[in-house]
């Protein structure tokens, strides 16, 4: 009989089907499933077609075959085999091709978007479960990058004008903005209301020089100090005409130049003032707004901050962006400053200046984006990390370091999409090893595993690594404290996971 053909065809179909769906098929099982569909559309034509011919009517045709099972299991199968036939057309077109692997892109929010916008998929390296945190994070990702577009822009300008105006005077020299922070670096745990934070070197004017007075490293509070000193010009500027020097002439040049002095107007002692630097640096800012072109566009509200310039920017539609500009001292031709920015003591003195490493930090990020695919997903990771698995123990610092350390072992073409979900479990199982250990390294001190770009003082490279979790060690509460916290981010994370939320 037709009905009892095409239920062997049904159970010869999905015998043969491969165990496990998501496998690959290749070609030629991907014909055969067709053919078997091919001869079940035929089957079950004919089976109609003699149900037609029959003495009944259509309506007690209809009535006996829903009162049969063979009808429902006809209709399922069917249903089911062709949703099968249209995945596997579908993943055929969608395979990802070898070629394309191999290419670089430095854009994480362009990766993002390709992840967000596609279909649901269900490839190996659970990569569902990577749309599900590309969705979430896609947005706060897109909106950084044309913040950074934005702010880059006008701080350039903002300094351009500063520049010209400040060209002859002894006031200290404003170099080109670097910009820092995980925002920068394309993740934030802040996501929408991340601050676009910027560090401007500062150079001393004319005559004049910078000695920096470092603490001992890792010492809590910081005691790093700018000393102001005079250098000799007399040699070097006969050449200029109506020059004084300031270190023999010192009476001659401060009647000439009272109110523009280094050392009278920015310095506390011998030292540089972190909050004189900035409150000078507010005032210039605001004065020269009006001549920016951006301020046709966006409302700039200055924000209260004692050592560094920070800025609210509106644009008509109401949308704002927060940027806070700190200053630098470089150290030598390191990529390490002393910046203005507030140490973690309860009290700072407005002549200590906090180390930082920022700026090493921003180009340890961009040579791994020069390394890095295009679906790799290490910010992704970070991103993440910073934003929902956030806690009161670990900060996103501590997230920073671990996933720095770990692209310094497993290299960027390892992040990729189908990749994700086990990069995140080396992330928690690197936590997990410090956590044991009580110990996390700092990255930058006696590490020997460093990209060629960055440049560090030498007394980096000789010195023990930092211990960022000394706190432990001295603390077993707070340890214990941390191993509770740490067993809860691996319950998120597990959720996350299985129900995406």
């Amino acid at each position: 009989m037709a009905a009892t053909r095409v239920l062997a065809l049904l159970a010869q179909s999905i015998i043969q089907l491969p165990q496990r769906v998501g496998s690959e098929l290749d070609d030629s099982k991907h014909e055969h499933v067709q053919q078997l569909m091919e001869q079940l559309s035929l089957e079950t034509t004919r089976l109609l077609q003699e149900l037609e011919r029959g003495a009944f009517a259509w309506g007690a045709l209809l009535f006996a075959a829903l009162q049969q099972w063979q009808f429902w299991a006809i209709a399922g199968v069917m249903v089911l085999l062709f949703r099968l036939c249209c995945w596997l057309r579908k993943r055929r077109s969608q395979r990802p091709d070898s070629s394309d692997e191999e290419k670089s892109s430095s854009s994480s929010s362009t990766e993002l978007e390709e992840e967000g916008s596609g279909e649901d998929s269900d490839d190996e390296g659970h990569p569902l479960m990577t749309r599900i945190f590309a969705k979430r994070i896609w947005c706060s990702v897109e909106s950084m990058a044309y913040g950074r577009q934005v702010v880059e822009e006008l701080v350039g300008d903002v300094l351009v004008v500063l520049q010209e105006r400040l060209s002859n005077s002894f006031f200290p020299v404003l170099q080109p903005a670097i910009g820092v922070g995980s925002t920068f670096a394309g993740w934030s745990p802040a996501g929408h209301d991340a601050v676009y934070r910027l560090l401007v070197p500062l150079k001393p004017p004319h005559g004049h020089a910078f000695h920096l007075e470092l603490g001992t490293a890792g010492q809590m509070p910081a005691k790093n100090c700018v000393r102001v000193e005079l250098e000799c010009t007399c040699t070097r500027d006969q050449c200029v005409e109506d020059m004084l020097c300031f270190l023999h002439h010192p009476e001659e040049a401060l009647q000439r130049n009272l109110d523009s002095t280094l050392l009278s107007t920015f310095c506390t002692g011998f030292y540089l003032d972190a909050q004189k630097i900035a409150r000078w640096f507010q005032n210039l800012v605001i004065s020269a707004w009006g001549e920016m072109t951006q301020s046709r566009h966006y409302s700039m509200e200055m924000l209260p901050s004692s050592r560094s310039c920070k800025l609210q920017l509106t644009n008509a539609s109401g949308r704002s962006l927060l940027v806070e500009m700190v200053f630098g001292v470089q150290q030598g031709n390191s990529d390490i400053f002393l910046s203005s920015q507030t140490t973690e003591a309860i009290f700072t003195p407005s002549t200590t200046w906090a180390e930082t490493y920022a700026v090493a930090e921003a180009k340890f990020f961009r040579c791994m984006a020069r390394q890095a695919p295009r679906d790799t997903l290490y910010l992704n990771c970070l991103q993440l990390c910073a934003s929902m698995l956030v806690s009161a123990g670990f900060s996103s610092y501590t997230w920073k370091t671990v996933v720095m350390h770990l692209l310094n072992t497993i290299p960027p073409s390892s992040w990729g999409r189908w990749d994700f979900m086990m990069r995140l479990q080396d992330i928690m199982c690197y936590l997990h090893g410090c956590l044991e250990e009580k110990r996390l390294d700092h990255f930058f001190f006696g590490n020997e595993n460093m990209p060629e770009d960055i440049i560090l003082p030498a007394a980096f490279q000789a010195a023990e690594p930092i211990n960022l979790f000394q706190c432990l060690v001295q603390d077993p509460a707070a340890h214990a404290k941390a191993w509770r916290e740490f067993e809860e981010l691996q319950d998120r994370l597990t959720r996350l996971q299985v129900f995406g939320v």
